[in-house]
């Protein structure tokens, strides 16, 4: 049971880090600044990063010992979330993307704000 429920979190891991890579290719065609990260070829860990400008950025780290999301402003920690919590903020920032928000638009403080 355990050797199973490794290799699906494996394969969660690659999953969310292939997600990431096209979300980074998305959000840059879209004016953001965006990048996302990888070590080796085995796509286990990444790190992304993300400004919606006016000094606003949002990290999200992910890897085999788990899922950060960081939201700053001002080198200011805004929010930090670890796993579901963090992958939820992410679904947030995909609907920016996925409802057209420009970074100019992109003023509140958090992503969360952004949709209501």
């Amino acid at each position: 049971m355990f050797v199973r429920l490794a290799e699906q979190h494996r394969s969660f891991v690659q999953d969310l880090v292939m997600n990431l890579q096209a979300l980074s290719i998305v959000l840059e065609n879209r004016g953001y600044l965006a990048s996302c990260y990888t070590c080796g070829g085995q796509m286990n860990s990444a790190s992304f990063m993300v400004s919606l400008g006016d000094n606003h950025l949002i990290r999200f780290l992910v890897s085999d010992y788990g899922i950060t999301w960081t939201e700053m402003r001002d080198d200011r920690e805004l929010m930090k979330l670890e796993g579901a919590e963090a992958i939820n903020q992410l679904q947030e920032l995909a609907d920016l993307v996925k409802f057209g928000v420009k970074p100019s638009d992109c003023k509140p403080t958090t992503v969360a704000s952004h949709l209501q």
